[in-house]
């Protein structure tokens, strides 16, 4: 008798292969059995008409502080992940120095809008190497499992102080160094090295992130410790404009030389909005030459949920807006519903070099209002809000403005910041059918007052492989394979993603077709009352971490198994 059998459901097993209605048996925490018809069950569930799918495993995600804290590590568990890692964009907590602790807050809330305030209330240092830093992460256990990046930063600040911190030259000595720290978190158990180079990651001082732009040949030194090893992804984050010209040479050297797979986040830019067709051209080139190189995309736009409550909304641009901005939302609100204030917002443009116009007025055709929070992530420009300003007549910062304060002042407005540059996802479909790209980059636990992208996996599965009706969806079975098995081989990860037997029993079972999102909304539930934006889903019937139920029926059921990944497997 098994311990636990999951009966007659819809089974995509993350290979990628066809679906088919099957029974998945588990015992322990292992899967032992999929079958047509296997054995009974101490425990069987009916999943008739639902979902069975490996756990989601999403490897772009920003957690490094909050599991220090925080043990349900939402957004991500709400929508069907049972592994992350974090550790990406060359930013996180160590090594650590002790007279660098403020220094890593400010990075990590400049580059990933973290609030600092959360930062420093909720980390308890209890380390200063990276080693010691997997220490205290392997102390607690979580909702999820957990695997972990060395983070160029961090590094760079530790081994060369302020000249690390100011993207200074390494000298060989500083290289070397570097590198054996490295190699020590490595063999400690994390499961790659990340760094960034675009000039957009900037502490909150708006210092260029260390390790930016660097020489190669620091990298260079960074990736042969890690061939050494023998084992982690070297994952950066590029300045987009350059990166098919002047970064594809070093990376295909790095990879190359180290055989160590390199990750490169890929978006589209409206500076350069068909620049992705060289990129996906230099991931052929590279493939027919057997260089381990992979692009990590995003599943939809990188766009920016905007609110009163957020870091970023067009009103912030405005001077008018500046004399209220310090005030309780509810006397904004007011402020905004009518007076002098409003009228100055609604009828003025600032003398300030051009800056509003170029801010908010130019983009009003790629804004658009969130309606009752249900928001449509392949808007039509038709819909938006300088489209509707020219139908209506109505000023359009009268209709960003009476837009915010709806709903007590906790309307939204919705903008694209990457992807959209055609006015659909169009290219967004290109990359992820590619077989040289990965899925990655919704930033889960980042960017916490302006984006909410952490519920990815649950758009993967309703808008690409459901409801999209502005161009062709893609398979569910490769969806799937997307976000489980490719991601976990990605970083080593061979013994999940997979429903088979002798893997990890890591299982959602998912109302497919009632699955769907809750509204965003600010929550301030981070340490010292700290806000963030926050959205579940509803349709995930049962999640399992190595056999033990977490969540069932959108709820956490307090069980806690999941545990620090220490290298790959």
């Amino acid at each position: 008798m098994h311990d636990l059998v999951v009966r007659g459901g819809f089974v995509v097993d993350g290979s990628g292969a066809p679906g088919q209605v099957a029974d998945v048996a588990i015992d322990g925490g292992t899967i032992t059995e999929v079958a047509s018809r296997v054995s009974t069950g101490r425990r069987e569930l009916d999943a008739e008409g639902l979902l069975v799918t490996p756990g989601f495993v999403d490897v772009h995600t920003h957690y490094d502080a909050q599991a220090t804290w925080d043990p349900f590590l939402t957004p991500s568990s709400w929508h069907g992940v049972t592994t992350a890692v974090m550790g990406n964009c060359g930013v996180g907590f160590a090594p650590a120095a002790p007279d660098r602790h403020e220094w890593l807050i400010e990075l990590m809330e400049g580059v990933e809008d973290i609030p600092g305030t959360a930062l420093t209330e909720g980390i308890v240092w209890a380390w200063e190497s990276f080693p010691e830093y997997l220490d205290a992460l392997d102390a607690r256990c979580f909702v999820m499992d957990l695997g972990t990046q060395v983070p160029h930063g961090a590094v760079r600040g530790y081994v060369m102080g302020d000249r690390g911190a100011a993207n200074e030259p390494a000298t060989d000595d500083d290289i070397r160094a570097m590198a054996t720290l490295v190699a020590d978190a490595l063999r400690a158990g994390a499961l790659g090295f990340s760094t960034s180079r675009t000039p957009l990651h900037r502490s909150k001082s708006g210092e260029l992130v260390p390790g930016t732009m660097v020489d190669a040949g620091e990298l260079y030194g960074i990736a042969d410790a890690m061939a050494a090893v023998g084992h982690g992804v070297f994952q950066f984050a590029p300045e987009h404009v350059i990166l098919p010209d002047q970064e594809w040479p070093w990376m295909r050297e790095l990879a190359r030389r180290s055989g160590r797979t390199v990750s490169v986040n890929v978006n589209q830019t409206d500076q350069a909005p068909d620049l992705w067709r060289q990129v996906l051209a230099n991931l052929d080139a590279d493939r027919a030459e057997g260089l381990p190189i992979v692009a990590q995309v995003h599943g939809r736009t990188v766009g920016l949920l905007m609110c009163l409550e957020g870091s970023y909304h067009p009103l912030m641009f405005h001077p008018a807006y500046q004399e209220i901005a310090g005030l309780p939302l509810a006397e904004r609100r007011a402020a905004l519903a009518s007076g002098s204030v409003r009228e100055r917002i609604v009828s003025e443009v600032p003398d300030d070099g051009g800056l509003f116009e170029r801010a908010v007025l130019n983009n009003a055709h790629k804004i658009w209002a969130v309606a009752d929070g249900d928001i449509d992530y392949e808007p039509d420009a038709a819909d938006s809000v300088g489209a509707a300003a020219t139908r209506t007549g109505v000023p359009v910062m009268e209709l960003m403005v009476d837009h915010l304060i709806t709903a007590g002042g906790h309307g939204m407005l919705y903008s694209p910041f990457f992807n959209y540059s055609y006015g659909d996802l169009s290219f967004t479909y290109e990359a992820h059918m590619h077989p040289s790209t990965r899925m990655g980059l919704a930033d889960a636990g980042a960017h916490v007052r302006v984006i909410c992208d952490g519920g990815t996996p649950t758009f993967m599965l309703t808008h690409w492989t459901r409801d999209r009706t502005r161009g062709p969806k893609m398979p569910l079975e490769h969806v799937v394979h997307r976000q489980t098995r490719q991601t976990a081989e990605l970083y080593g990860l061979g013994d999940r993603g997979l429903l088979a037997p002798g893997l990890r029993a890591d299982v959602n079972v998912i109302d497919y077709d009632a699955l769907t999102f809750g509204a965003p909304r600010m929550a301030w539930d981070l340490p010292g009352g700290a806000p963030r934006l926050v959205q579940k889903a509803n349709g995930y019937r049962h999640t399992f971490v190595a056999g033990v139920e977490t969540v069932h029926d959108d709820e956490f059921t307090g069980a806690l198994p999941g545990r620090l990944l220490r290298g790959p497997r």
